[in-house]
């Protein structure tokens, strides 16, 4: 009876991490139609639209990654939080 309930609990365990580690994956890599909306929300809390809509749509089409929010959080995507200007700064919003 034990070792039915141990592989219950097993099998329940694993299934919980490949759930969570497919989440993970598909909140990272975007399709390319999916740049558009993304974008349009990083960029709505700046008064510079049209410069940060151009680069986070770079950014995205390169990386098919933005980050959450309008600002900040650019450790969730490594590559968008990595490219950078010929001077050495950030290129994606």
């Amino acid at each position: 009876m034990a070792t039915a309930c141990s592989r219950v609990s097993c099998s329940l365990l694993v299934l919980l991490l490949l759930a969570l580690s497919l989440v993970g994956s598909v909140h990272g890599r975007l399709k390319p139609s999916d740049c558009q909306p993304r974008c349009q929300y990083r960029c709505s809390a700046t008064s510079h639209k049209k410069p940060c809509m151009f680069f986070c749509l770079k950014c995205c089409a390169q990386c098919l990654c933005v980050p959450p929010g309008t600002y900040g959080n650019k450790q969730v995507c490594p590559c968008y939080n990595n490219w950078k200007t010929k001077e050495g700064g950030p290129k994606c919003p």
